[in-house]
């Protein structure tokens, strides 16, 4: 690695962390997550993994997803909640296998280390999900 990145204090709310840089997550599915790339897959170098701080405002979601390869997501700060009705918050880690299928969201706002070794695919579920968004929070 090239470079060193450092952020003071991350276990906090990612509307806290003014000092980085956040982007919109803009695909389709996606609803109000923002993103701050920590490393992104570089096919020139043959790295499939990624790293992403990610912060949920209250009813934000991910789209529904199956994982290629592992995933790690650390609770920052808030809650998170999987669409198998599970909601994780503050210091629990949820690593997921290859082949698992799910949808991420927050009805009260969180924020996350993501961590995953290769890249997820779009998918539609197989069952009814837990309700994301708007829906949730009716």
């Amino acid at each position: 690695m090239s470079e060193i990145e450092y952020i003071k204090n991350v276990f906090r709310s990612g509307f806290e962390l003014t000092d980085i840089e956040w982007t919109a997550w803009s695909e389709p599915g996606r609803v109000g997550v923002e993103h701050h790339v920590l490393w992104a897959p570089d096919e020139a170098q043959g790295e499939d993994s990624a790293g992403l701080l990610l912060r949920f405002p209250p009813t934000a979601h991910g789209d529904f997803h199956e994982h290629l390869g592992y995933e790690l997501m650390l609770v920052l700060d808030g809650q998170l909640d999987h669409s198998d009705g599970a909601s994780y918050v503050k210091g629990d880690l949820v690593v997921e296998g290859p082949g698992t299928r799910h949808q991420m969201s927050s009805a009260t706002g969180c924020t996350v280390l993501a961590i995953r070794t290769k890249p997820a695919s779009a998918r539609v579920p197989r069952q009814p999900i837990r309700p994301v968004g708007a829906a949730a929070a009716r």
